[in-house]
This record gives C-alpha cells, sequence and structure tokens, in this order.
C-alpha cells in the first residue's frame, strides 16, 4: 500500500491545477490574447504547472490582451506588445506551445491505451518488450508528434501565406527537436517513478487509474518544459523558430 502523505500530496496537486484551470479559463474569457491558440495553451497547461503557469500567465497579460495595438511599423509589422515582452518569456511561451500537443498526445496516449488494451500489444507489448509502458511511449510520441506540428502549421499560417507542403516543412523544421526534447523529459521522469520511485521506495506498482500517476504526470511535463526550454531559446536565438 502507498503511504498515505504521497496520496495526499497528489491529490492536493490535482486540485490545486483544477482550480488553476477554471481561474485560467475565466480570465482568458475576459481577455483573450492576440493569439488565439494560446488561449487554450494557457488553460492546458495550467493544470500541469497550476501557480507556475499563473506566475508566466501574469507576466504575460498585460503585454498580449487583444486591446493592445496590433501592428507598428517600426517593429517590421510585428504586434508592438513583442518590444515590452522579455526574451526569457517568449522563449517559455513558444515552449509551451510545442508542449501543448506533448500533453495532449501524452494524455491522448493513455486514454486510448486504458480503453483498448489491444493497441499495447499492435504496439509491441508481450512481444517486443514485456513493460506496457513503452507502447504507451511510442503512441504518445506518435500522437505528441501530430498534434505538435499541427499547432505550429496553425501558427505559421497565420503569419505566412505558405502553401500546405511548405507549412508542414517548416513546422516539422520549428518543432521536431523541442518536442523530442519534451518527451525525453517526460519518458526520463515517468521511467524513475515507474521503474524505482515507486516499486523500490514506496513499495507500490504505480497504476494508470490512481490519483498518484497523474501527479507523476504532472511533475513529468515540468522535466519536459525544462528539458525542450533551451532547445526553443536556440531556435529562436537563430530566427528558426519565430518568438511568440
Amino acid at each position: 500500500m502507498i503511504p498515505h502523505w504521497p496520496t495526499a500530496l497528489s491529490w492536493l496537486s490535482v486540485a490545486l491545477g483544477i482550480l488553476c484551470v477554471i481561474y485560467i479559463i475565466m480570465v482568458v474569457r475576459r481577455n483573450p490574447r492576440n493569439i488565439s491558440l494560446m488561449n487554450h495553451i494557457w488553460q492546458t497547461f495550467s493544470f500541469l504547472g497550476h501557480l507556475l503557469t499563473i506566475v508566466l500567465y501574469r507576466k504575460n497579460d498585460p503585454l498580449a490582451a487583444r486591446k493592445a495595438p496590433l501592428r507598428t511599423a517600426a517593429d517590421n509589422d510585428k504586434p508592438s506588445y513583442y518590444r515590452y515582452t522579455s526574451f526569457p518569456l517568449k522563449v517559455a511561451k513558444g515552449t509551451l506551445q510545442c508542449g501543448s500537443g506533448c500533453v495532449l498526445g501524452n494524455i491522448a496516449a493513455i486514454a486510448l491505451i486504458s480503453l483498448f488494451p489491444s493497441i499495447s500489444i499492435w504496439l509491441g507489448w508481450q512481444t517486443l518488450f514485456d513493460k506496457e509502458i513503452f507502447s504507451v511511449w511510442i503512441l504518445s510520441y506518435f500522437l505528441a508528434f501530430l498534434l505538435a506540428i499541427s499547432f505550429q502549421y496553425l501558427t505559421i499560417q497565420k503569419t505566412r501565406n505558405s502553401s500546405f507542403g511548405n507549412g508542414i516543412i517548416q513546422a516539422i523544421k520549428v518543432d521536431f527537436l523541442p518536442l523530442t526534447f519534451w518527451q525525453v523529459g517526460v519518458y526520463g521522469f515517468m521511467a524513475f517513478a515507474h521503474f524505482y520511485l515507486f516499486p523500490s521506495v514506496l513499495g507500490h506498482p504505480l497504476r494508470i487509474n490512481t490519483i498518484e500517476f497523474w501527479f507523476m504526470i504532472q511533475v513529468a511535463m515540468a522535466f519536459g518544459f525544462i528539458i525542450s526550454y533551451p532547445v526553443n531559446w536556440w531556435l529562436i536565438k537563430l530566427e528558426i523558430k519565430g518568438e511568440m
């Protein structure tokens, strides 16, 4: 049996995440972002990063509201709030945009395999490997890739009038490395929790249908953000990836 304190901590973290989602939804409805996709991204990450996400949101709040002037000639036709957004915050927003596809991909993979366990077998469980978690990782990377590239493509199409093919190629060029490093962070922490922390330290396996699992997902996404952040910094500095 898992000790009481990890369960209590898990419930506290998940409950705090839900409250932060409600807060962000209410604030976004009153004061939506210029980049509409960011409205959904802030809401998604408020469950995982709760208070930290709100801090980042509040720092960005006066900079990206619709009431801000959208264009200024002095800034090469960029939104005027770009001038007032610090570079680390721009990188954080770019990382969150990439990570949103990873988050949704991971959650979708967990849900699909929970509902349709045979998917794990199709992906190699019991034939290529004896741990089902590896099937989850394969599916989650595939879904994360599709979603992250789709989100990046939509962002590119808002700023450039490129063809579908060129837009997809550019989206892959921009987000392949960040999403891969994000998933490395997620998989690294979840491997630690799944193979060592719970069975060896806490004396109980980590199961999907427990509150502790979703707390571990919250922590894993934080590791994904940390690992992916420097890659996004590098890509934005080289102007391969656009600022947000």
